[in-house]
């Protein structure tokens, strides 16, 4: 059974390059193991994740994930069960938000920067697909 989960979250402390790319390291070496598959946004302090494999697997990342003190004000926006994935090219895609047109966050929401926190999941999926569609997803794995 696959399941597609997107959550947000907040950075509990300032998240530098370095930091962020020693978290998209560990997951790309760790989620191949287990099935999941994924994309990530980080931009102003904020996490917008969607995670997508067994529900066993995913499940059980989420749960570290809302347990992990690097993480606070967690928020699920989404679970699904899904017959395909959207994101099976990645084990952990990260969205590179500093090359965005900010038009395409205006398309989403009131201000032209992430805030998953002020729209619906639907709204966020929505954008995860359109940034897929324009090649604003790099580090495949």
């Amino acid at each position: 059974m696959l399941v597609r989960l997107m959550y947000a979250s907040r950075a509990a402390a300032s998240m530098d390059t370095e930091t962020l790319a020693a978290i998209m390291k560990k997951s790309r070496a760790h989620n191949p193991q287990v099935g999941v598959t994924g994309v990530l946004c980080h931009s102003g302090g904020i996490f917008l994740q969607v995670l997508e494999g067994g529900r066993l697997p995913v499940s059980q990342l989420y749960n570290r994930i809302a347990n992990d003190p690097r993480h606070h004000d967690v928020a699920l926006l989404r679970y699904e069960e899904i017959g395909e994935r959207r994101f099976a090219g990645w084990a952990m895609g990260q969205v590179m938000m500093n090359m965005l047109n900010p038009a395409l966050l205006l398309k989403y929401s009131e201000r032209a920067e992430l805030d998953p926190y002020a729209v619906s999941g639907e709204v966020s999926m929505a954008l995860f697909d359109e940034l897929v569609a324009s090649a604003s997803v790099m580090c495949q794995s």
